[in-house]
C-alpha cells in the first residue's frame, strides 16, 4: 500500500443520517494519517463536535446554508423542515457552489467525497487541479440498484445477478416515481440530480461490505461503468459517555431481554393517528416499552398526542419520549429486547451490532429496501405490515410483529435471532473492518 497521506475534502447533503457516517468514515481515514477537510453547514457543526476523534486531522469547514424563499429563518438540515420542504433545502445546497469554490481553490485537496450536490465532478473539471470527485453513498447498495434501474439507462447485463423479488406494495411504488419525478433543487428532477452524480463522479463508494450487497455493487459498477469501492460496514466507534442516569434506572428495573425500545430517526413524522396506532400496539403486547418519537405535524408535544387515557394505564412500564436519546447506549442496555426501527443505515448498524430482536417499520424509499432486504434476503427481523393502498398499518399489525419475534416459542423468533448472531459475528468480527479500509484507501491511491 502508499505511504503516501492524502487531503480529502467531503461534503454530504444536509441530513444527519448523512453528515454523521460522513465524520465516521473521516475519523478511520484520519485514524491512519490522512487529512479531512469536511464542509459543514455553520450551527450544525458543534452537533458533530464530539464525533471528531483527531480534530488535528480533520477540519470543519463553516458553510453558511443561503436562505431560500419558503424555508424557515436560520434552516440548515432536514431536521429543520418536514419532508415536504427539501427540494429547497437542495437549491439552498446547489447555491453554495461559490463558496465550495473558493474553498476547494485553497484546499487543492486530491479528492472531493460528495452525495447529493451532482454538480461537483463538473466544478472540479473547471478548477483544473486533477481533483477526483467520489460519490460517496450511505444508502444500501440495494437502494441504489433500484433506483439506477429506474433511470431508462440502456440494460448492459442482461443477467442481473441482484435482480430478486424488492416488490414494492402499491404506495410504495407510487411515492417511488413521485420521488424520482419531483423537483428537488431549481430546474433538476431527484431522477437528474442522482444520474449526474453517478454518472459526473470519478468513482462510487458505499458504506458496506461485499458479502451484505455484492450483486447490487457489481450491477451498478457495470452499467455506470466506473469503480465502485467499499468501504465496509465504517461502525462508529463505542461511545466514551454512560447512558443517562434517570433512563438506566428506569430500565434497570426490568429483566433481560423484555423492553421494546422504539426510535424512528429525526425526520420520520407520524401523524397523530399513527403514532396511537404504534402507542396501542406496544401496550397490546403487554411487553414494557420505550417509545423515542418526534411529536406529530401541528402536536405541541409528544404527550399531547398519546390516545386518551394511555398514560394511565402503562403507567410505571411505558414511556413515551420526544426528545433526543442515546441510542447506542439504550441498545446496549441488558433489559432491551426488541429494535422497532425506520431502517435509517446508522440504526441498521447499530441493531445488527446488538442483541436485541429486530422490527422494521420503514418511512422513505431506501428505507423500505433496507426492511425488504433485512427481512427478505437476510432474515434478520421481521417488518410491520401495511396496507397496499395506503400504507397505513395497525395496532394489530405491530403487535403482531413484535410478537413474532418476542415470543419465546416463536418459529421465526428463533430464526431471525440465528441469522441475526450470524451477521452480528461477521460484522464485529476482528479485522474486518480495518482490512476494507485499508483496500479503500489503496483503491483510493490507484484512481490518482
Amino acid at each position: 500500500m502508499s505511504d503516501q497521506t492524502l487531503h480529502i475534502a467531503m461534503y454530504p447533503w444536509f441530513a444527519m443520517g448523512h453528515l454523521t457516517p460522513f465524520l465516521h468514515i473521516s475519523n478511520k481515514l484520519a485514524e491512519r494519517g490522512h487529512k479531512i477537510s469536511l464542509f459543514l453547514p455553520l450551527k450544525t457543526q458543534s452537533k458533530l463536535q464530539h464525533y471528531n476523534l483527531h480534530p488535528h486531522l480533520i477540519t470543519f469547514i463553516p458553510i453558511n446554508v443561503p436562505h431560500v424563499d419558503g424555508l424557515p429563518p436560520g434552516t440548515e438540515t432536514t431536521a429543520d423542515i418536514p419532508l415536504s420542504l427539501g427540494s429547497l433545502l437542495a437549491t439552498a445546497m446547489d447555491l453554495t457552489r461559490p463558496q465550495i469554490e473558493q474553498s476547494l481553490l485553497k484546499l487543492k485537496p486530491d479528492f472531493v467525497f460528495f452525495d447529493f450536490s451532482y454538480w461537483l465532478p463538473a466544478l472540479l473539471r473547471e478548477l483544473g487541479n486533477n481533483i477526483k470527485s467520489v460519490c460517496y453513498w450511505v444508502v444500501n447498495p440495494a437502494a441504489m440498484w433500484y433506483g439506477v434501474r429506474s433511470l431508462g439507462l440502456p440494460r448492459k447485463n442482461q443477467s442481473d445477478e441482484a435482480d430478486r423479488s424488492f416488490s414494492l406494495r402499491t404506495h410504495e411504488a407510487r411515492a417511488f416515481e413521485a420521488m424520482m419525478n419531483m423537483e428537488y433543487g431549481r430546474e433538476v428532477t431527484f431522477s437528474k440530480r442522482l444520474l449526474t452524480t453517478l454518472s459526473d463522479c470519478d468513482a462510487i463508494c458505499f458504506q458496506t461490505c461485499r458479502e451484505f450487497a455484492g450483486p447490487f455493487c457489481n450491477y451498478i459498477e457495470l452499467q455506470m461503468n466506473k469503480p465502485v469501492i467499499l468501504a465496509g460496514p465504517v461502525m462508529p466507534d463505542p461511545p466514551s459517555s454512560q447512558l443517562e442516569e434517570k433512563w438506566a434506572t428506569w430500565l434497570g428495573g426490568f429483566k433481560p431481554r423484555t423492553v421494546i425500545f422504539c426510535a424512528l430517526g429525526t425526520e420520520y413524522i407520524l401523524t397523530k393517528q399513527q403514532l396511537q396506532q404504534l402507542l396501542l400496539g406496544f401496550e397490546l403486547t403487554g411487553l414494557p416499552f420505550f417509545a423515542a418519537l418526534k411529536p406529530p405535524t401541528g402536536v405541541e408535544s409528544i404527550e399531547s398526542a398519546v390516545p386518551e387515557g394511555f398514560e394511565e394505564r402503562v403507567k410505571g412500564k411505558g414511556v413515551v419520549y420526544g426528545g433526543w436519546v442515546q441510542q447506542p447506549l439504550i441498545l446496549k442496555h441488558p433489559s432491551i429486547g426488541c429494535f422497532v426501527t425506520h431502517c435509517g443505515p446508522g440504526s441498521l448498524n447499530e441493531a445488527l451490532l446488538n442483541e436485541c430482536q429486530l422490527v422494521f417499520l420503514p418511512n422513505i424509499i431506501d428505507q423500505v429496501i433496507n426492511a425488504r432486504m433485512m427481512s427478505g434476503d437476510l432474515k434478520v427481523g421481521v417488518e410491520v405490515e401495511k396496507g397496499d393502498e395506503d400504507g397505513l398499518f395497525t395496532k394489530q399489525g405491530v403487535c403482531k410483529a413484535v410478537r413474532a419475534v418476542m415470543d419465546e416459542d416463536s418459529q421465526v423468533g428463533k430464526e431471525v435471532s440465528t441469522n441475526h448472531a450470524k451477521w452480528r459475528e461477521f460484522i464485529s468480527s476482528k479485522g474486518l473492518e480495518s482490512s476494507y479500509i485499508d483496500g479503500f484507501v489503496q483503491k483510493l491511491h490507484d484512481l490518482l
